[in-house]
């Protein structure tokens, strides 16, 4: 029995992913901070196909420590595929934003990716089948007024996982990772992000994807043999490709 890990799983991309992952027949770790939100997700799971494995652990992954723990308590499972999805965002000029929030930011969006990912490769490198997919942003690829720190995490995750994904293929290993670079997408992102109550992408921003279609198009990296599954930030098509950023390999003596 061979499991998939989502992070960030309570809402959003994650969400949809489990679901669709489920619908693939795929048994899943599902990990928010959320645990009602996940209890429910998971009924929603058993629902669909009441023979899935559906495991729920609740976590802060900001803290350094929980993200370790987090690891460790998964050393039973047999994990073919891992999603680092948990992310967060903040909005405002550099000068003005509210560094504890981008402190918490930071943890989450590099320390607790290049950990989890550092220890599945560790792992599972050389195990047919498996992938590790990690969800940046189209912020990866550029820069954006009022979210600089928060492109320059996704900057960092986006050539973090490209590296890793050359570095894997160099050595001839098994595992594949890959980079998912969303747009604007209808999540609750936005609203944790400018610490609102309600936010309504409907009206407000031009153009977006559901949570839903945004999974289905991981789906479609996760199936393909490219590296980067990026949204076009002017026609909002999902574009496949091969690593953008410039990759120069081992020197070898």
């Amino acid at each position: 029995m061979k499991y998939t890990v989502i992070t960030g799983a309570s809402s959003g991309i994650g969400y949809a992913a489990a679901l669709a992952f489920a619908a693939r027949g795929k048994n899943l770790i599902l990990a928010a901070r959320r645990t009602e939100e996940l209890e429910q997700l998971q009924s929603k799971v058993a629902d669909l196909n009441p023979d899935l494995d559906v495991v729920i652990r609740t976590v802060d992954l900001s803290v350094t420590a929980n993200v370790y723990a987090f690891y460790e308590s998964l050393e039973a499972y047999p994990i073919e595929t891992w999603i680092n999805n948990a992310g967060s965002g903040s909005f405002a000029s550099v000068g003005e934003q509210n560094l504890n929030k981008v402190t918490t930011m930071l943890h989450l969006n590099i320390d607790a990716l290049t950990v989890l990912t550092s220890l599945y490769v560790r792992d599972y490198a050389d195990v047919e089948g498996t992938q590790i997919i990690n969800v940046s942003s189209g912020g990866g690829y550029q820069m954006v007024g009022n979210s600089v720190a928060y492109c320059a995490t996704k900057f960092y995750a986006s050539a973090f996982t490209e590296g890793v994904a050359q570095e894997l293929k160099e050595r001839g290993a098994a595992l594949r990772a890959k980079v998912l670079a969303p747009a604007a997408t209808a999540t609750e992102f936005i609203k944790r992000a400018l610490d609102l109550e309600v936010f309504h992408y409907e009206g407000v921003v031009p153009k977006f994807h559901t949570a839903k279609e945004m999974a289905g198009f991981m789906l479609e990296l996760y199936d393909s043999e490219k590296v980067v599954g990026i949204v076009n930030g002017n026609t909002y098509d999902f574009e496949l490709k091969d690593p953008i950023y410039p990759y120069v390999g081992r020197a070898r003596s």
